[in-house]
C-alpha cells in the first residue's frame, strides 16, 4: 500500500486475507452509508511501520495496513495523555 497525501481526518486502509474463510462478515445495507467489514488476520506475527508511513499488522491469515505514520501515532498518544491529565 502506498501512502498518499491525506488530511489529518482521512486515513487509508487495506485488508489482505489469505482465504475467504477469514472473512466473517461484509455488510453494506441498502439505503445506509454504513459499511462493516469483519474478519480475522489470525495470530499476530508482526506489527511494524513500513517506511515510517504505514502501520502494518501481519497475522497468520492476512495483513492489515493503515495509512498511519509513527509521528501520527505519537502525536495522538501525547494528545490523549494531555487530555487525561486535565
Amino acid at each position: 500500500m502506498r501512502r498518499k497525501e491525506s488530511t489529518a481526518i482521512e486515513r487509508v486502509f487495506s485488508i489482505e486475507l489469505e482465504s475467504r474463510n477469514s472473512v466473517k462478515d461484509v455488510t453494506a445495507p441498502r439505503g445506509s452509508q454504513k459499511v462493516v467489514i469483519e474478519g480475522t488476520i489470525g495470530t499476530l506475527r508482526r506489527a511494524e511501520f513500513v517506511d515510517d508511513a504505514v502501520l502494518e499488522l501481519a497475522g497468520s491469515g492476512g495483513v492489515l495496513r493503515v495509512d498511519l505514520s509513527r509521528e501520527d501515532l505519537l502525536r495522538s498518544i501525547q494528545k490523549r495523555g494531555r487530555s487525561e491529565r486535565k
